[in-house]
């Protein structure tokens, strides 16, 4: 391998070169990637078999809940009737006492209290391209490097260029999350499962805030590490602070956040209930919702979740067909025309197989739950295959 480096004000680029890999060399990369492949190939039937469970179990779960879900509509008292049951409860936050950060002054009354560090930093970015030149593959790579705000450090041990691109190997300042003890809404607390899912955070103003500190300075909604905010120099700090869930009593805008959650009462708690279908039900909805109309947002939830690793699962049987059957488009990669035509045809043949394949295993994980679904999507399976079958020409003998 050869290379070269030619500098310029925005960057470098860097030029490696190797010989054009003989047909015995490419034939056995292409038997690396069958094994890779058939890995894919293989995962590709286990997410999408597993994804049609996940999906049933939440929707039976989901379908179970909003059964028996008993909606609390005074929550200032405690209903001890309604033990072990699965509620429905909306009402404003509440915290025994604000978040604060003692570092720089900052206190809200609120669920959780975030500080976010981010140092000025060099970034490096690469763009490569392969090229063959007088037989050999060559592959140049620029280098540009930009300096930005990060929140975590970035290694420039690694880069392609360190000299004059170094960063610092720390922060001195942390981020950190603070979050309350005990919410409440009404009189009735949340479990941390449901504590957890709030996280509408916003960014708290700080262009009224003194400097906390002499080494300090505050411009726009963050405090600065540095001697010139306007012009920061590598290594130089801004914090921000983010608060979620406002609570009664310390919002900064005057108004507190609502919420809507469906858990089981144990006790003065809401905590997650176990559903027949072994889910753990616990859900907490930014709003006023009824508890209709939240089993409706996690119904819509589940499908679209579904369809994410459908589609994710098609496209790994994809790669991995394409990768197991690549051997054949390298038998053929000498002759230009040929090597075009059956790298089409592998393109379709991998799309048909994908397809009838994926919904092959959804019809199978339907097959319990929903018999008439199943046997469709099987039969949309075998259609397809029989469809392209009969795309192929029949054989004349003369």
């Amino acid at each position: 391998m050869a290379g070269k480096t030619t500098d310029s004000v925005r960057g470098h680029s860097t030029v490696t070169s190797v010989q054009k890999p003989g047909f015995l060399e490419r034939l056995s990369d292409t038997a690396g990637g069958m094994l890779v492949g058939l890995l894919s190939f293989t995962l590709s039937f286990y997410l999408l078999f597993t994804n049609e469970g996940r999906a049933v179990q939440t929707a039976l779960s989901l379908e179970e809940g909003l059964s028996l879900v008993v909606p609390i509509p005074n929550i200032h008292v405690v209903d001890f009737k309604n033990e072990a049951n699965l509620v429905h409860v909306s009402g404003a936050l509440r915290t025994a006492k604000p978040l604060y950060d003692p570092n720089y002054g900052i206190s809200i009354h609120c669920v959780k209290l975030k500080r976010q560090v981010e140092m000025y930093q060099w970034v490096e970015y690469e763009d490569s391209k392969e090229y063959e030149e007088n037989g050999e593959v060559k592959k140049e790579t620029r280098y540009t490097y930009n300096t930005e705000w990060k929140s975590e450090v970035v290694s420039s041990r690694h880069f392609d260029r360190e000299i004059a691109h170094r960063n610092p190997s720390a922060m001195a300042v942390e981020s950190f999350t603070a979050v309350a003890t005990d919410v409440q809404v009404g009189e009735y607390f949340l479990s941390k499962g449901l504590v957890d899912q709030i996280d509408n955070f916003k960014q708290k103003i700080l262009s009224q805030i003194g400097n906390p500190h002499a080494d300090v300075t505050t411009e726009g909604d963050y405090f600065y590490h540095s001697a010139n905010p306007k012009n920061p120099e590598v290594g130089d700090l801004r914090i921000s602070f983010w608060y979620a869930g406002v609570a009664l009593g310390g919002s900064p805008s005057g108004t507190v956040d609502i919420v809507s959650v469906i858990g089981q009462q144990r006790g003065g708690q809401l905590v997650p209930y176990k559903t027949k279908s072994g889910d753990m039900l616990g859900i907490l909805h930014m709003g006023s919702h009824t508890a209709e109309e939240m089993f409706h947002r996690e119904q819509q939830s589940n499908n679209m979740k579904t369809w994410a690793l459908r589609a994710a699962g098609w496209l790994l049987m994809f790669v991995g067909i394409n990768l197991m059957t690549r051997i054949l488009y390298t038998l053929v990669d000498w002759f230009p025309i040929v090597r075009d035509l059956v790298n089409l045809g592998l393109k379709m043949f991998a799309v048909c197989v994908a397809t009838s394949f994926s919904l092959l295993t959804v019809s199978v994980g339907w097959l319990f739950y929903r018999p008439l679904f199943s046997v469709v999507l099987a039969s949309v399976a075998v259609g397809i295959i029989v469809l392209a079958r009969t795309q192929i020409p029949a054989k004349k003998y003369q």
